[in-house]
Parts: structure tokens; sequence; C-alpha cells
């Protein structure tokens, strides 16, 4: 059986040339070759499988050829890989600073790539650091990390660093192209798309995935065999879910998710794939934002059209509905109602109902004369018309009518306007509340307010005059009749500030707007108690927040000492006999 190499080692590029989606940072290492610009220290830092390390062995080989060389040296005696992750202890690194000092034996520089660089320990980073700030001619450091935020700033600083980024679906899909041709495998442009997209901008994963599905589907790559082997979600199942949503199918829709469950999928990646789906509807939309767009060209043209299908309302609104079904998803008791709900809402959204569509279920007239049924006729009352003394014929109804006769003379019957008395409705226009429900309480108390504010004829109502002091004893007695009912939130409230009177208002001030908006709420049965006991009906309130109020109740231990103290001097001579603490 022959050695199998997988295809991220087979084909890990030789030259800068065929480094995939980094061509920024390649060109730069190259200019600074030519032009003898390298620094002694470089940081090469990124996602994981986008070249770091590669770029760091292109580079070591590269500042020590001359051309006289042999095609395939590769410098191993000049260049040294240390795995920070293995290595991480200030030997270690006492040690490569030992071995720096050696020039080479062949070529011009020692090279040393230290990989994960960020594994290493506090005190190796420190013995690092004048090594790496002053190393020799002939030696330089390349520094290959995935998390650059876990060094310290000190070796940052010393570094010329180079951010490798991800590489996009069209660049690992193009070269995924190549490894195909090279291997002499039939690959569909949509399945390379997909393992592009699975591979999340890492080559290195690209290849892998790349290598199992060949092994699963043989020399033939198709979409159909890549969504089965990866176990992902293909186009396909969005588009018709899409479908049934503008169809309103709202059963097909939930059987369509139970067959997804089926197969193993997972209802948080089928919602969060969705509202993917709609965002890439919505950019077909517009001609500019077309190139968002992430496909493959076959599956290009099958959005093209569904986005037609589609108004950019619709979509929006299904975003954010998929959105927030995404987000209450890992915290739902019952995740798989939450999508269906979700779907269902989704389904609902271009639904018209039978109220807006209620012409399609009127039973035209017709259908009675076929099934021999007549309409039965209905008598109209005229009304007498005072100024021409002429009866009104009603004419407002389409349906037959026939005026009732009595011995062939038509019976003329004058219609006097019914005077109802106006009824006081709550809540006008709106369902009944429970008596027990906090909405119906609010209510209440709202129109309780409301009918304070009624205005009546003055004139009858009595403004007898008082004094504070029998203001003062009705004010105390209300409070005790609140307390003894129960309600010691208003009684305390209400005892905070003595009210004061200024002809006919009454003026309260309270620390806080909470107290205020308690009291306004509860005014009623006071301003009635008030007005009925002293017998003047003018009485009215008015309520000020103070906020300095609320400095008068909060006292330190020393402040309390002090008021004592003004109270009793003594207790100054038994504190100081007792040696006690305030």
């Amino acid at each position: 059986m022959e050695h199998f190499v997988v295809s991220a080692r087979k084909y890990r590029p030789q030259t800068f040339k065929d480094v995939v989606g980094q061509q920024a940072i390649t060109n730069t290492l190259l200019n600074a070759i030519e032009n003898n610009h390298l620094a002694q220290a470089l940081l090469f830092t990124g996602p994981r499988g986008v070249g770091k390390t590669t770029c760091a062995r292109i580079l070591a080989k590269m500042i020590n050829s001359d051309g006289t060389e042999k095609e395939d040296e590769d410098f191993a005696f000049n260049i040294f890989e240390l795995d920070a992750a293995s290595n991480n202890g200030v030997d270690q690194i006492r040690e490569l600073t030992d071995q720096v000092r050696i020039p080479p034996q062949v070529g011009k520089y020692k090279v040393y790539i230290i990989d994960e660089v960020h594994m290493l320990s506090q005190a190796a980073f420190n013995a690092f650091l004048k090594t790496l700030e002053e190393p020799p001619k002939h030696c330089i450091f390349i520094l290959a990390t995935t998390e650059k935020h876990k060094i310290i700033p000190t070796i940052l600083s010393r570094c010329q660093i180079f951010d490798f980024k991800r590489i996009t679906v069209k660049d690992a899909k193009e070269y995924l192209k190549y490894i195909a041709k090279e291997q002499g495998v039939t690959a569909e442009d949509d399945a390379l798309h997909i393992i592009a997209q699975k591979a999340d901008g890492a080559m290195r994963d690209a290849l892998s995935i790349f290598d199992r599905v060949v092994s699963f589907t043989g020399k033939n790559l198709t979409r159909q065999a890549v969504t089965e082997n990866l176990n992902v979600l293909d186009y396909e199942t969005y588009f018709t879910s899409t479908d049934y949503i503008l169809e309103n199918n709202i059963p097909s829709l939930l059987v369509q998710f139970n067959s997804i469950l089926a197969k193993g999928f997972d209802g948080h990646h089928y919602i969060a794939g969705l509202a993917s789906h709609f965002r890439d509807l919505l950019v077909c939309k517009n001609s500019e934002t077309i190139e968002l767009l992430e496909v493959g060209e076959e599956t290009k043209e099958k959005y093209l059209i569904q986005s037609q299908k589609t108004s950019q309302s619709f979509l929006l609104q299904g975003i954010e509905m998929a959105n927030e079904c995404d987000l209450k998803y890992k915290t739902s008791k019952n995740q798989r109602l939450l999508v269906e709900l979700c779907l269902m809402q989704l389904a609902s959204i271009t639904y018209d109902g039978e109220k807006k569509n209620s012409k399609n279920f009127i039973i035209p007239a017709s259908y009675f004369i076929k099934k021999g049924i007549k309409p039965v006729p209905v008598a109209v009352p005229e009304i007498q018309n005072k100024k021409t003394d002429k009866p009104i014929q009603d004419t407002s109804s389409n349906a037959t009518t026939q005026i009732a006769q009595t011995s062939g003379n038509i019976k003329k019957e004058v219609l006097k306007p019914k005077i109802e008395t106006p009824k006081i409705s709550l809540n006008s226009g709106k369902k009944a509340t429970s008596g027990l429900s906090l909405k119906s309480i609010r209510a209440k108390k709202e129109h309780q307010i409301k009918q304070m504010e009624v205005v009546v004829d003055e004139e009858n109502l009595p403004t007898d005059s008082f004094t504070n002091e029998e203001f003062m004893s009705l004010w105390n007695t209300f409070v005790k009749q609140l307390e003894e009912k129960g309600q010691f939130n208003l009684a305390s409230i209400l005892s905070i500030d003595t009210p004061k009177v200024k002809g006919t208002t009454i003026y309260l001030e309270f620390p806080n707007a909470t107290n205020k908006v308690e009291v306004e709420r509860q005014q009623y049965d006071l301003m009635v108690f008030l007005k009925k006991s002293l017998n003047n009906y003018d009485l009215h309130l008015s309520i000020d927040v103070n906020e300095e109020m609320e400095k008068k109740y909060a006292y330190t231990s020393r402040d309390k000492y002090e008021k004592l103290l003004e109270k009793n001097p003594a207790i100054e001579t038994l504190r100081k006999t007792f040696d006690l603490d305030i």
C-alpha cells in the first residue's frame, strides 16, 4: 500500500507566488529581501491555516539563496523550528540564546521560527527580550501565533508585525479547483464552493475537507455528495423553505423542518441558515450589492429568480424574526417549538386573512336562485317628512324589499328617534378586563381621577371655610384609616411631609417622584374624604418633588451621635468613661 500524503502537505507552497490570499504580505517580504530591508524580528499573526508557518519557511529559504545552490536545497542546517507550546520554559529559551551566537556553516543567515509563541511563559518572554532586540547580524527571528493579544507588549514592540487575513471563499475555491485538476478529480463548482465556505477562511482546513470528500465520492465530486458527507444544509433546502413561506404553506413547512431534524441537523443551525438565506436574497435586490453574494454562478441565478418573488419589506421582517429566534434559541426550554413558531410567523407575513379576502367567501344571490330558495321580503317602514308631508323610502339596501300593505293601502309609519341615555364606558372599543387584573385596577384609578376633573355647576357646591387645626385633624384621621385597612405604604408616604394649606390648595412635598406618583394614583379617596368632611369642594392637591429632602433621612453614625449630643451633653461623658466607639 502506497503511503498517502495529505493535500495540505503535498501542495504546500514552495514560493511566495504559490501562497493563496496573502498577496500584500508576500509582496512586502519580496521587496524587503530585494532592497535588503528585512527586520531582525518578524511576527506573523492571524487565523489558523492561512500560511504563517509556510511563509516563514519560504522566507528562511529565500534569504539564504544566492542562485548557486541546488533546487532541492532546503538549508535544513540554517533553519530552526521551535514549538513554543511544548518548549515554553525559560531553560529552552536560554539554550536558544546560546545557539544564536554560533554563525551558520552554510548560507548567510540562521533563521529561528518559533511557532505558537504566545504559549511561552512570562519568565521565558523576559529571558528572550534582550536577544530579540539585539540579535547577531547572522540571525533572524520569525515568530508565529494565532493569538497576538497574549503576547506581552515588550515583545510586540521589538517585532515587525504582519497580520495574515482569512482566505476568501473565492480564493479558496479557485485553489481547490487547481488541486482537483492536479489530482484528476471532476468537481462541480457548487461543491467546491461549499467546501470553501465550510473551511471558514482556513486553506489547510479546506484541503483536509477536500481529501475527506474525495475519499467518500471518488473522482466525481458533486454538490449533493458534499452536503451529505459534510452534514450541511445545502441551498436547495432554504430555497424550498422560502417557497413554502411565500405560499403561506405552513403544513409543508413544518413537515420539511421535521425531516431536517430527522436527518440529525440542529434547529439552531437551520434557523441561522434561513436568516443568512434571506440576507442573500436581500443582497440580490440591488445590482450594486449583488457582488456580496458569495455563491457559485448556478446558485446565483436561483437567488436572482427567487429574489424577484420577494419584497424588501418581507425580507427585512423575515431577517428580524429569524435573528430573534436565533438569539432566543439557547435560552429556550422548548427549542423545537420556538423554531416552529418562528416558521409559522414567517409564513403569515404575506397572508391576507379572511377579512381582506372576504369577497372570495361571499355567497352570491345566484346560488340561492339555483337552489330554489326565494329571498324573504323585508318590510321597510316609511319616514314622514314634515316639510313636504311625503314619505321617505329607505333605498340604502340592495336586497329585495317589499312594503307591507294593509287593505291595498300603503301603511305609513313615522319613526321617532330613540333617545338613549349616554353611558360611560371605561374602555370603549376594548375587550372587557377582569376585575382582578392590574390593567383594570389601573383603569379604575384613572377613571376616578377623571371623574374629579368633570366640570360641574360650581354655584351649587358648598365652599365652607375651615381652620388649619380642623384640616390636620381630618388628615391624621385619614392616615389612621389607611393603616387600619392595611394600606401602610400610602399611609407612610402621606406621613413624610406635613401638608400646607393656602386658600383651597393643599401643598405636599416628597423626596422623590415615586412617592408623588403613588399619591396621585390614589388621591381620589383622599380628596373625597377631605371635601365631604370640610364641606368645601374647591379643594385641590399640588404635589412637588424636592430631592433635598432625602438628605434629611440619610444620617451617618456621627450625625446621629451629634444630634443626641445636642439633646443631652452627658452622652459625651458616658462615651469617654466607658471608652465607647461611635
